[in-house]
């Protein structure tokens, strides 16, 4: 199947009830197990890449063909999509280099420059038939083991139904981000999210919405999200934390014994797919009943 936008790889997520998850790669090793993973559970995935890599990288046209090209391999539909894009022009880059969604994140600006400039992004970006994805409301939060402390949630910055919906209609967008509980890397204490603001929003909005900071939220938590309408939901920091504390563990001498690189790679490998596959059960991710991938005009010729 290989290379699907955000609006197909969402398409029966709503009347179906199941979210697909959105797993965001920081190197090769990554790529592979979450790729891999999908594979093995013949199931549907988004691979996300931060903003930021655009600028811990230098040997873009590589890296990112290289993921295309693994992408292409694949028999499942996947998902290439940049996750927290700061502006217009960082989505315009992901598209140049063959991404087939963009997440916008103006979350942090006032409501009404948000619309202003992701409905800028959508007219772009579909032009390319590129899908996007924007936030109203805003997930708080450090990604991956930033603040070891971890975070508390801001109920003042939950996203509001009536605005919710107003930003949904406005803009044009193919999936909403939302606030209602959850925050970005560890959390600090135990997860609250607001189901009822949740389904709430559900009923006022056609489109599919979206979880970020999944990482620590309960199996029950998650199961709760998708029953009363998340359909896409990141992972990042589990599969961080995961792949470290075991490589850790077997890092450490046993009669003597240290294992090499080789080992230490391939039980990072392990520990990736095995989130990808639990969070895979636990949203419920469905196969997708597209009987081929779309033509796709995002890509650089």
């Amino acid at each position: 199947m290989g290379l699907v936008t955000l609006k197909e790889i969402l398409s029966e997520s709503i009347e179906k009830k199941y979210a697909v998850g959105a797993f965001d790669t920081m190197n090769p090793l990554m790529t592979e197990a979450i790729l891999s993973a999908a594979e093995e559970a013949g199931k549907p995935l988004i691979l996300m890449q931060i903003d930021a890599m655009f600028d811990l990288r230098s040997d873009h046209d590589v890296y990112f063909k290289n993921i295309r090209n693994m992408i292409d391999r694949t028999t499942v539909p996947i998902c290439l999509m940049l996750d927290h894009g700061a502006s217009y022009e960082h989505c315009i880059r992901a598209i140049h280099y063959g991404f087939s969604s963009v997440m916008f994140d103006g979350s942090m600006l006032p409501f009404e420059e948000n619309v202003r400039q992701t409905k800028q992004i959508v007219r772009a970006a579909h032009a390319c038939g590129v899908s996007v994805e924007a936030e109203i409301g805003h997930v708080g939060g450090l990604e991956a083991e930033s603040d070891p402390n971890g975070s508390e949630v801001d109920e003042s910055a939950y996203s509001e139904p009536a605005l919710a919906q107003q930003f949904a209609e406005q803009t044009g967008i193919d999936a909403m981000a939302i606030a209602f509980g959850t925050v970005h890397g560890k959390y600090r204490g135990v997860p609250k999210l607001d189901y009822q603001r949740l389904a709430t929003i559900r009923k006022m909005v056609d489109i599919p919405l979206v979880m970020h900071g999944g990482s620590g939220v309960p199996e029950d938590g998650f199961r709760n999200a998708v029953s009363n309408g998340i359909n896409k939901i990141n992972i990042c920091t589990q599969m961080i934390q995961t792949a470290s504390e075991r490589m850790l563990r077997a890092a450490e001498p046993c009669e003597g014994r240290r294992v090499g690189f080789p080992e230490l790679y391939a039980i990072a490998q392990e520990a990736v797919k095995d989130v990808v596959k639990t969070h895979m059960d636990v949203f419920g991710t469905q196969p997708l009943t597209l009987k081929q991938a779309p033509a796709y005009f995002g890509e650089r010729r």
